[in-house]
């Protein structure tokens, strides 16, 4: 058990590796909602933020309170009311939110403070530190409602943050802002989170939520032929939001996606929708390759895109290095200008450095990928990985369930990023007639 234990275990944490050194010195903004607290998940998600904040990561926890208050409101016999997505507060459900808070607060430091020998909590010294430092402003009336005590963030104090970022602490933060008249708002947890990543400047924004994330077909039901879109592009998903209703419900596909947007319009680069439910999905979506929720990418359209005719030049300079050392198979202008369509490229100030092309064989759900390409002063940088996830969202769309990939020098690449050896024989009849065997390209699948 102990050498099964040691196989697996060196190459998993030497595989994670990476990630620690990127994350390191980042800025993470978790939103954490009520519904998770409720769920008795907070324990272990405390463990998992202490683990990541000891590799380095800069954190800023905001709770969210809505089933804390709306137990409150229920026990004191007082409805609660939203309109417009809202919670409207008045004076009752004012002091719910400020009993929820405390509580709460109280909760979350004490997570925070266990320190059990054998747990994953020994040892950890976590500095749990909150203020005001949101001022708010009233929502105010409107199409006739009045929102009394609801409010909306007016400005973050991120130099008071930082320092208290810069000291080793992590930031904690109730959905609570006070006006400059000292007049308290109850404010919603994900609009306290997307400010504070947008004003921060944040490197991530994560919502722990009821909802999986953002499924391939997101208007029809879950199912093993509708998984989780693990990475959204920000013009799709701009796209996406616009043909949905106004999100009013946090299980509403819009509801977390709308905030996700707003952050990544504003700077921020990766938005995350995670569910709550599943054991360790912030470790599993920071730390793992495919994630296990939705990523809202900033990805700028000119950067990532489709080729075109005009881009055949830039395609043949970039692959023409390759060709000579036997890294890919040659081919010629006329090729690439009749598969143009099949080309995904990157392109940065107007030259490419990357390519890669998707040719499905429908009759057997699959697709090659071709003539994968990373310009070397780009090497390093993830656009081998983004030309990679775009080429299954085009295979995905498609309805294939596999693509694989032909190579002799790049294999560990490839199964690094879930892709697994066959043989020649399985490729499709119409691919394996053109299978070169002096070549000896290996053969490796990724299921979709």
């Amino acid at each position: 058990m102990s050498a099964v234990f040691n196989f697996t275990f060196v190459p998993w944490f030497r595989s994670v590796a990476p990630y620690i050194h990127k994350f390191r010195n980042q800025t993470f903004v978790i939103g954490l909602t009520g519904e998770a607290i409720a769920a008795g998940k907070l324990h272990n998600i405390a463990q998992d933020l202490a683990l990541i904040q000891a590799m380095g990561v800069r954190i800023v926890l905001v709770h969210g309170f809505r089933p804390q208050v709306n137990e409150q409101l229920a026990a004191k016999g007082h409805a609660a009311k939203y309109s417009h997505g809202i919670r409207i507060t008045d004076s009752v459900a004012l002091d719910c939110a400020q009993e929820a808070a405390g509580q709460l607060r109280y909760e979350i430091e004490a997570a925070f403070s266990q320190g059990l020998p054998n747990t994953p909590m020994a040892g950890a010294t976590v500095r749990v530190i909150s203020g005001n430092f949101l001022t708010a402003r009233p929502v105010g009336i409107v199409d006739g409602v009045d929102f009394q005590h609801s409010g909306l963030v007016r400005k973050v104090d991120v130099a008071g943050i930082q320092r208290t970022l810069d000291m080793g602490a992590l930031v904690l933060l109730s959905p609570f802002g006070f006006s400059p008249t000292g007049e308290a708002f109850n404010l919603s947890m994900e609009e306290v989170a997307t400010s504070v990543a947008i004003e921060m400047r944040a490197d991530k924004l994560i919502f722990l939520s009821e909802v999986q994330g953002i499924r391939m077909s997101p208007t029809e039901p879950e199912s093993e032929d509708n998984p989780i879109d693990t990475e959204l592009p920000l013009a799709a998903a701009q796209a996406l939001l616009a043909t949905l209703p106004t999100a009013q419900t946090p299980t509403d596909t819009g509801f977390y996606l709308q905030h996700c947007v707003k952050a990544c319009k504003a700077g921020v680069e990766r938005s995350h929708i995670l569910p709550f439910a599943v054991d360790g999905s912030l470790l599993l979506e920071v730390y793992v390759h495919d994630g296990i929720g939705t990523m809202v990418i900033d990805e700028k359209l000119e950067e990532l895109r489709e080729a075109t005719v005009d881009d055949v030049g830039g395609i043949l300079q970039l692959i023409e290095p390759f060709e000579k050392d036997g890294t890919l198979v040659k081919r010629d202008r006329t090729e690439i200008e009749r598969d143009i369509a099949a080309y995904t490229i990157i392109e940065h100030d107007g030259v490419i450095f990357g390519c890669a092309a998707l040719y499905p064989y429908p009759e057997a759900k699959t697709a090659e990928m071709a003539a994968v390409t990373v310009s070397p002063q780009s090497q390093g940088t993830g656009d081998g990985e983004k030309l990679l996830k775009r080429i299954e969202q085009r295979a995905r769309a498609a309805g294939l369930d596999s693509i694989f990939v032909l190579t002799t020098r790049t294999m560990h690449w490839f199964i690094k990023r879930g892709f697994s050896p066959v043989d020649p024989d399985w490729l499709p009849d119409a691919r394996k007639r053109k299978y070169n065997w002096d070549r000896k390209s290996q053969v490796l699948v990724k299921k979709l």
